[in-house]
């Protein structure tokens, strides 16, 4: 009796476990988001210190005027994002 008793409880734990699953809480690296605040550097005017973005997400095209330090670092066809403009 004991014999059967242990058989039914070890059968009962075997089909009664669940399997653990691993579920990610964030996106995955390789996958890249879009900023509608972000675009490409196409052109600069060193006249106005002026660069010329297209945008990330709406592929309108848009003339930012920099100050002279934050032109030079603005480079063609480089991404820059701005915080004071969410999309254009």
């Amino acid at each position: 009796m004991k014999k059967l008793l242990l058989i039914l409880a070890i059968t009962s734990m075997m089909f009664s476990c669940k399997k653990d699953t691993y579920e990610p809480t964030q996106p995955e690296p390789s996958t890249p988001t879009i900023q509608c605040n972000c675009g490409l550097i196409l052109s600069d005017d060193p006249v106005d210190y002026s660069i010329m973005v297209r945008n990330d997400c709406s592929e309108n095209v848009k003339k930012f005027i920099l100050y002279p330090g934050d032109w030079m670092n603005a480079f063609v066809g480089n991404k820059i994002c701005f915080s004071n403009n969410n999309t254009w």
